[in-house]
């Protein structure tokens, strides 16, 4: 029964098409987003092939794709441009990548907060040792499977969900990602239990299994913070130039050391 999911999900991974078809709604800037991301933040990205639509549509999200920042990663390089990114794409696998290739899609920072250094380094170092791993084409199907909106009851949707191909040597850009995090124990979306007792009451935390998660949940993840390059690097909305109002060129005037010093005194009498 596997191999019939896997050869469907190579068969819909057909019909996927480039990345980078994506348009923002808003130009990124592409100084802003390098200086922005750390080694541990999470790139959401919004695709536009078919599966992308697939997959925001049944998660409705607007992000179909998921890479984790790492920081230059040693002896990957494209066209001279260090490669900062681990991701795994359909077709490819577990690959490094470059900056570069998102800087024309909508984006989302998602940065974990509190992650120890040494947890970071952990997580990313965790991301790199699984470039060349294959895709898992069976957890395209298995996902879509979960997500779609059977007429049953959750539970026994998921009963009836084999996660995944099973196979360590596949997985998928949310599960890798899930994965890296599961290692040093940070949550993303750990199911709750609220634990009562006559002196305390306690919250006991249990990890989903990573072939469940999609990009979205980074960004729904209580514990990740939303990070906006243009709010990071400083914004004053009295400096945005707007079509319908004129525009003020203010010319600076100078004037002789004697003429400064009589109106600094004016000034200040």
């Amino acid at each position: 029964m596997g191999w019939m999911f896997d050869n469907a999900g190579r068969l819909i991974a057909r019909l996927q098409k480039p990345v980078n078809h994506c348009e923002p709604f808003t130009p990124n800037d592409s100084t802003a987003l390098r200086d922005t991301l750390r080694p541990g933040d999470v790139l959401l990205v919004e695709g536009k092939g078919r599966i992308s639509g697939s997959i925001k549509y049944l998660t409705q999200s607007t992000w179909s794709h998921s890479a984790l920042y790492v920081g230059p990663v040693a002896g990957a390089a494209t066209d001279g441009e260090r490669h900062v990114l681990i991701e795994a794409n359909i077709g490819e696998g577990v690959v490094s990548a470059p900056l570069s290739k998102y800087l024309h899609c909508q984006t989302r920072i998602c940065r974990p907060v509190g992650l120890s250094g040494a947890d970071c380094a952990k997580v990313c170092h965790y991301a790199i040792e699984r470039i060349g791993l294959s895709y898992d084409f069976k957890n395209v199907v298995d996902l879509m499977r979960y997500l779609f909106p059977w007429p049953v009851a959750p539970r026994w949707r998921r009963q009836t969900i084999a996660l995944g191909s099973g196979d360590a040597s596949r997985i998928i850009c949310s599960s890798l990602i899930a994965q890296a995090f599961d290692a040093v124990r940070y949550p993303i979306l750990p199911k709750i239990t609220h634990l009562e007792s006559q002196t305390a009451r306690r919250e006991i935390a249990e990890t989903r299994h990573s072939s469940l998660y999609a990009p979205r949940d980074f960004d729904n993840s209580p514990y990740f913070m939303v990070v906006k390059p243009t709010l990071a690097r400083g914004f004053n909305y009295k400096d945005m130039h707007w079509v319908d109002l004129p525009q003020v060129h203010t010319a600076k005037v100078t004037f002789a050391p004697e003429i400064e010093g009589a109106i600094a005194e004016v000034a200040y009498a």
